[in-house]
């Protein structure tokens, strides 16, 4: 008789982590709950986690240093590729923006963190939704067209002033683990306000932003939690159930 665990194969997934640590966390705890969820029991995930230094991953993005950030990631990258990892993820929607420079040379592939929320906007047959996240994810070059391409859906972004507020709450509270009442409130008018322009979902772009809010705090438009698709569909590739991204 087969044994039922050994039965359950699935792959090993490696983190880029650090960008911040508890957002690290969060991925951590959600990939081993959806890994219990499909097998029950005492079973957890088959992961590996190398994390970067936030100040570091802060220096780099601020100081416009993606180059050279790249290569510090790399390093990660090749890293997880030498202890086991079958594919890769990184905890940043910022950091997506350089992924093609820090997986040069790496051979298992990445999970783009656009591609599991891509799917869960063209599920639920959105035309327009609000990216919130970083400064430099919603103002930045990369992720807006990015993730219409994806998705197939028109992006907008907040003003820039609201750009500002949201980027200062990310960076001084919540990758400090400070939740202000205020700062909840500061981000659903925002949401308001991006819903009387059109959107029909919010992407929480960034993997903080889901310490602050969730979809119970406004019922009224869907949320889109990048840190949680991205960590359910890393669970699903594991398993076979969605194929390896493609390098």
């Amino acid at each position: 008789m087969s044994n039922p665990v050994l039965a359950n194969k699935m792959l090993t997934i490696g983190v880029i982590g650090g960008s911040g640590d508890l957002a690290t966390a969060e991925y951590y705890k959600a990939i081993n709950k959806a890994v219990n969820d499909r097998l029950g029991g005492k079973h957890s995930a088959e992961v590996i986690i190398n994390s970067m230094d936030f100040a570091k991953s802060i220096h780099y993005v601020y100081g416009d240093l993606w180059d050279e950030g790249a290569v510090y990631i790399h390093a990660k990258a090749a890293s997880l590729e030498r202890a086991g990892a079958d594919f890769l993820m990184i905890v940043s929607n910022t950091w997506h923006r350089a992924a093609d420079k820090f997986m040069e040379g790496i051979k298992i592939p990445l999970l783009h963190i656009f591609d599991t929320t891509a799917v869960a906007i063209k599920k639920a047959g959105l035309r327009k939704v609000a990216l919130l996240g970083t400064k430099l994810t919603m103002a930045g070059p990369y992720a807006v067209p990015e993730l219409a391409k994806r998705a197939g859906v028109e992006v907008i972004v907040p003003d820039e002033d609201d750009q500002d507020y949201i980027d200062r709450v990310i960076i001084d509270e919540l990758a400090q683990m400070i939740i202000k009442p205020e700062s909840r409130k500061g981000y659903l008018d925002i949401i308001t306000k991006l819903v009387v322009q059109g959107a029909e979902g919010i992407v929480l772009g960034c993997t903080e932003i889901p310490l602050l809010i969730t979809q119970k705090d406004d019922p009224n438009v869907p949320m889109f939690d990048t840190l949680e698709l991205h960590a359910k569909g890393a669970v699903a590739v594991a398993f076979g159930e969605l194929p390896l991204p493609t390098r």
